[in-house]
C-alpha cells in the first residue's frame, strides 16, 4: 500500500495568507468601469471575477480556519464586493432586467443572499423568467447547469431541473475513459465537484461512485498538470481532493504548488509570473490566486480535522 505524505499545515496556511494579502492589495482592479456597465457583453466578462471573488471569500469565511486576520480580510472583501463593486446589488438587478434569461445575476446573488443581503428589485426580476420554459431550456454545459441548480438551492428557490439528471449528463457523471482529460474537461470535472458539494461545504453531495472514480484517477491527473506547471488547474484539483471522503494527493504536490507562488502572493496561471501592465497581469493571475486561497483554506481545514480525529 502506498503511504501518502501530507503537507505541513503551516505551508497550507501560508499559501492562503499570501494569496489573500495580494487580493486585498489589488482589490480595485475588480472594479467595473462605466464602459463595462454600458455594454452587456463586456459586463458579463467583468462580472465573472467579482463572482469568483465572492464565492471564494464566502468559502474562506465559512471554513473559519484562516485565523482572525484572514477572516477579517475575507469579510471586508465580501462587503467591498457587494457595496462597492455591485453597488448594493444594483448592478446585478440592471443586468437581470436587461438580460432576463441570463443566469449570471442569480449565480452571483446566491453568495450574498446566503449572507443575508437582499435586493427587492433583483428578487422581483428573477421571478418572471424562472416561471418560463425558456429558463429550463437554456442550453449550457451540464456542469454549468449544476451551478444554476445549486444557486437556486442556496436561495431557497424551487429547482429548475433535476440535479441527479444534470449530474449524469456531466463528463464526470458518465465516468468515461480517464485518459481523455484535456484542459476544458478537467475544468468541467472540478466545477462539477464544486457545485455538487457547494464548494466543499457538503461533501456528501458527491455521489459515492463519482468519489471512488476520482480517488482512483485524481493522482495521475494532478501529477500531469503539475508537470505542465498549470498552477490554476492544479489548485482546483487540490480543492477537489479536499472534497473527497478519502484524499489521495501526496503532500509533495502541495510543496510544488507553494513553490510556484510569487513573492507577492499572486499565483501564476501557467509557469512563471507574467510581467507587464499591472491591469493586464491582474487579469491573468487573479483567478489562480483566488484558487490558491480556496485550496489553502480547504486543505488546512481538512488537515486540522484529520489531526483532531
Amino acid at each position: 500500500m502506498t503511504v501518502l505524505t501530507s503537507a505541513p499545515p503551516a505551508l497550507l496556511h501560508t499559501v492562503g495568507d499570501r494569496a489573500l494579502t495580494w487580493l486585498d492589495a489589488h482589490r480595485d482592479h475588480f472594479r467595473l468601469t462605466e464602459a463595462d456597465k454600458a455594454r452587456g457583453d463586456t459586463l458579463v466578462e467583468r462580472l465573472k471575477p467579482i463572482g469568483e471573488l465572492a464565492i471564494n471569500m464566502r468559502m474562506l469565511f465559512r471554513e473559519g480556519v484562516a485565523g482572525g486576520r484572514q477572516r477579517t480580510r475575507a469579510e471586508a472583501l465580501l462587503d467591498f464586493a457587494w457595496r462597492d463593486l455591485l453597488d448594493g446589488g444594483n448592478v446585478l438587478a440592471t443586468h437581470q432586467h436587461n438580460e432576463p434569461f441570463s443566469p449570471v445575476a442569480l449565480e452571483i446573488y446566491a453568495v450574498f443572499h446566503e449572507l443575508g443581503h437582499r435586493h427587492p428589485g433583483l428578487d422581483a426580476a428573477l421571478v418572471a423568467p424562472r416561471r418560463t420554459l425558456t429558463w429550463r431550456a437554456l442550453e449550457m454545459p451540464a456542469s454549468r447547469r449544476l451551478g444554476v441548480l445549486n444557486a437556486e438551492r442556496r436561495m431557497g428557490l424551487a429547482p429548475s431541473g433535476d440535479i441527479e439528471r444534470a449530474t449524469q449528463a456531466t463528463w464526470l457523471g458518465q465516468r468515461p475513459e480517464p485518459w481523455t482529460v484535456h484542459l476544458h474537461i478537467a475544468y468541467d470535472i472540478t466545477h462539477t465537484v464544486f457545485h455538487l458539494t457547494n464548494w466543499g461545504e457538503r461533501p456528501d453531495g458527491l455521489p459515492a461512485p463519482l468519489a471512488e472514480y476520482l480517488e482512483l484517477y485524481l493522482p495521475a491527473w494532478a501529477a500531469d498538470w503539475a508537470e505542465l506547471e498549470h498552477w490554476d488547474l492544479l489548485g482546483e484539483l487540490l480543492v477537489v481532493d479536499a472534497c473527497l471522503p478519502h484524499p489521495t494527493l501526496d503532500g509533495q504536490l502541495w510543496e510544488r504548488y507553494a513553490a510556484a507562488q510569487s513573492d507577492t502572493g499572486a499565483m501564476p496561471l501557467v509557469g512563471r509570473m507574467p510581467q507587464g501592465d499591472p491591469g493586464d497581469v491582474f487579469d491573468l493571475v487573479h483567478h489562480p490566486t483566488l484558487v490558491a486561497a480556496f485550496a489553502s483554506a480547504m486543505a488546512t481545514s481538512r488537515a486540522l480535522s484529520a489531526g483532531a480525529g
